[in-house]
């Protein structure tokens, strides 16, 4: 109950997206308008009365707008201009410096339980081979990716699925210099040699990033990775407001992508089960987050008793899931980049800033003066 990860609505809500037109809540507040492309207006619930504090407390704000279409660079600028009070995206690397010297009062770092990754379609040319998507994380420098990200301070390589001090986390690394514990650089050479017993060079391959500057500097990096090992490759940015149910969609026959997935609840089948299960890939579908298309019958038969040993004896169980995230970081659906922190950077009005490690920043306990 302390970390829900779902909602109880009125029994008439409809079993599909309901698209622009809100859904009733519970909570202190209610959207009054949503237009994807501009704006959400979220305003006071009128029937919401406050039975805890510590619960569900009413917020302060009366009305709370939350803008759409400024690139990240823009919407930096806008809060450091006090013409807006917080940006959902990460901050773009190059104005890192400037953030943490004349605006340091109004950042906040925070890790994250939380990967970028580089979801490979296990069901479309090139990345059906086992070997090519080895390659791909071989050949990676996730350094370099790190430095794209803003540097060490906001992000550490990791190409394993579960992150640093979650359960049934152990550092585990098979894909590396020196395989081990941690990752230590790339090896090209070994990544060049199962390309070529795989065949399949001089393909071509398209990556879909969204449109924020990160992800564009991602793509161009994987891009170039891509190259030397014989693809031909480009990047394709689209809109970060559809591009996660783009690339979930195998009806667009995305071969790879750029995405990231941030924990619903603590639990490792939060990361294993909802992403590389057989259940979770939905062919066309904009919600199968199974992005990969993975499936393992056997991975999956480990999971169900992996999920039932949970309950009935938790120290099996997490045993159980620390071996399964090792046997699907080593068939490689994905290749995870790093693990990020969270940057927020919040104008000088900006009030009782709260961070929670499940819903981040808290809206509703904030003010402006």
């Amino acid at each position: 109950m302390a970390v829900p990860h779902a909602s109880i609505l009125p029994a008439s809500a409809p079993l599909k997206d309901a698209g622009t037109d809100p859904i009733p809540g519970t909570g202190p507040y209610m959207i009054a308008s949503y237009d994807p492309n501009k704006l959400m207006k979220i305003v006071r619930n009128p029937h919401f009365k406050e039975w805890s504090k510590e619960a569900q407390p009413a917020g302060y704000p009366d009305e709370i707008d939350y803008e759409f279409g400024l690139t990240d660079e823009a919407a930096v600028t806008a809060v450091e201009n006090g013409q807006a009070d917080w940006m959902f995206d990460p901050p773009p690397s190059d104005r890192l410096a400037e953030l943490g010297t004349k605006y340091a009062a109004q950042v906040t770092v925070h890790p994250l339980t939380a990967m970028w990754y580089a979801p490979m379609n296990t069901n479309l040319a090139p990345f059906n081979d086992i070997r090519v998507r080895q390659a791909v994380n071989f050949a990676i420098d996730r350094a370099a990716i790190v430095k794209l990200f803003g540097g060490s301070n906001l992000a550490q390589p990791a190409c394993q699925i579960l992150p640093p001090g979650f359960p049934s986390f152990a550092a585990y690394c098979s894909f590396t210099a020196n395989p081990g514990e941690k990752w230590s650089a790339p090896d090209m050479d070994k990544a060049k040699q199962l390309v070529a017993e795989s065949g399949t060079a001089g393909q071509e391959v398209t990556i879909i990033t969204e449109d924020t500057t990160v992800s564009k500097a991602i793509g161009v990096y994987l891009q170039d990775v891509l190259n030397q090992l014989g693809y031909k490759t480009s990047v394709k940015p689209i809109s970060q407001n559809i591009q996660f149910t783009y690339i979930q969609n195998t009806n667009n026959k995305v071969q790879i992508s750029i995405s990231q997935w941030f924990q619903d609840y603590p639990a490792p089948s939060n990361f294993l089960q909802v992403l590389f299960s057989c259940a979770s890939f939905t062919p066309g579908s904009d919600a199968s987050v199974n992005i990969s298309g993975f499936c393992d019958k056997s991975i999956d038969a480990s999971m169900d008793e992996a999920e039932a040993a949970t309950i009935a004896d938790p120290a099996k169980g997490a045993t159980l899931w620390t071996a399964i995230d090792k046997a699907v970081t080593d068939k490689a659906p994905v290749a995870v980049l790093f693990t990020p922190k969270r940057v927020d950077v919040i104008s000088s009005r900006l009030k009782n800033f709260t961070f929670s490690p499940q819903f981040y920043w808290i809206v509703s306990q904030s003010w402006v003066e």
